[in-house]
């Protein structure tokens, strides 16, 4: 009887001792104490909130160069396709491999822009021009990726181009014509 007493006073004794820890972590309103979990963002200093914000314009700025520097690099790559294919009439596997290249660039910028796979809007347009000869589909694909580019240097970090998004779809159906002609 002696070791139940002694047992059920052990049991008491640490309820007691979580109960008392969890009412220290909160102050007289009830709600949690700063130290004792996540803080909110009203409780860090300002100069922390400052420089998160600093850095979130930072990576926002460095995002908008990449995303530039990519749309050069595919104005670049088109501009390399259609010369080589002026030059040789076909294209070789090396400028197969370019318009992989391309169309990976074109569907990170479209994914940049927040753009999808929009089939429902895009599918009328390309039906209504689709190139009659690959010569007429590289200068398509060149007209359109520099229009891309354009739409790209007159945005900011802060705008959403709806050109753009249907530029790089465009650009992106004209790729897939190319690679997958036969």
């Amino acid at each position: 009887m002696l070791v139940f007493i002694s047992k059920s006073c052990f049991l008491l004794a640490v309820l007691f001792t979580a109960a008392a820890s969890a009412f220290s972590q909160t102050d007289a309103s009830g709600s949690p104490m700063p130290g004792a979990g996540r803080e909110s963002k009203e409780d860090q200093p300002k100069s922390f909130r400052e420089m998160l914000t600093k850095q979130r314009i930072e990576r926002e700025r460095k995002d908008h160069e990449e995303l530039l520097k990519r749309g050069n690099e595919a104005a670049d790559l088109t501009l390399q396709i259609e010369n080589a294919f002026d030059q040789n009439k076909d294209l070789s596997p090396r400028e197969q491999q370019k318009l992989e290249t391309l169309e990976k660039l074109v569907t990170k910028i479209r994914k940049e822009l927040g753009g999808g796979d929009d089939e429902s809007e895009d599918t009328g347009l390309i039906k209504e021009r689709r190139p009659s000869s690959l010569q007429e589909a590289f200068s398509s694909l060149k007209e359109t990726t520099l229009q891309l580019v354009d739409e790209l240097k007159k945005s900011s970090r802060f705008t959403i181009s709806a050109v753009a998004i249907r530029s790089s779809n465009t650009a992106l159906k004209l790729v897939r014509f190319l690679r997958l002609r036969k």
